[in-house]
């Protein structure tokens, strides 16, 4: 019998939907199931600050969780460099700090108010003293990619034609189109999040765990057993099957 493992999409700063996600994944799993996190812990969500507490808590605890970095956790990370380091993928109006970004609703979970005639510089100072260094360091060492038998699990997704294990970081944290619209079979089942869809989707190659929950809807958990797949809810597990919408 092949193992479960659970997965939880983009969670932008929603403690309370990561916390209800993580009791579902407990009733089913137990105490000690394997858990895939796909990144984008921060930004735009009302607590990132929490979101970083728990997965610091529960890596320290010695859970078996697995957390991936997202192009917003780098987008933090790099805001807190010694110099705060834009990231070249944004169009040039864009700054971690936009609101449609959100890092102003990061900072405003540390306690820092953030308002568009405030310099970026003054920001920063206030960050570099708000932040503990802990999550800074979670941040800068988390993983881009992990896999399994059956699964690849990444942020964004992978670079079509590119051996595993020789994607680029850029693509693992950034990809979409060139990733989307690709419909040949990667060799494993690609689990991802970063581009938001209505519901986890299952795309035949690819599931696409951002179910919307940086814009308000609720976080999205599934559990594999081979490439396999179920959504949980309050109701238990409902099976995904390639083009069906949960």
């Amino acid at each position: 019998m092949t193992k479960p493992i659970y997965a939880i999409g983009d969670i932008h700063g929603h403690l309370a939907e990561l916390i209800r996600v993580l009791a579902l994944i407990e009733a089913d799993g137990g105490k000690d199931a394997e858990v895939v996190f796909l990144g984008d812990y921060t930004d735009r969500g009302p607590d990132s600050a929490g979101v970083l507490d728990l997965l610091i808590e529960g890596v320290a605890a010695g859970k078996s969780w697995r957390c991936l970095k997202g192009n917003h956790d780098r987008m933090f990370s790099w805001f807190m460099r010694d110099y705060p380091l834009h990231d070249a993928f944004l169009p040039v109006y864009l700054y971690w700090l936009h609101t449609r970004l959100g890092g102003d609703a990061t900072l405003a979970s540390y306690g820092i108010k953030v308002t568009e005639t405030e310099r970026q510089t003054v920001v920063h100072k206030l960050a570099k003293s708000a932040v503990p260094q802990a999550h800074i360091d979670f941040l800068n060492t988390l993983a881009h990619s992990y896999e399994t038998v059956d699964l690849f699990f990444a942020h964004a997704g992978i670079r079509p034609g590119v051996p595993l294990s020789g994607q680029d970081e850029e693509d693992l944290l950034w990809i979409r189109k060139e990733f989307h619209l690709d419909k040949r079979d990667h060799g494993k089942l690609v689990v991802h999040g970063h581009t938001p869809v209505k519901a986890v989707t299952h795309y035949g190659n690819r599931v696409n765990l951002d179910a919307g929950a940086g814009y308000g809807r609720p976080l999205a958990a599934v559990v594999f057993e081979g490439r396999e797949c179920w959504s949980l809810s309050d109701q238990g597990r409902i099976a995904l099957h390639p083009e069906s919408f949960i």
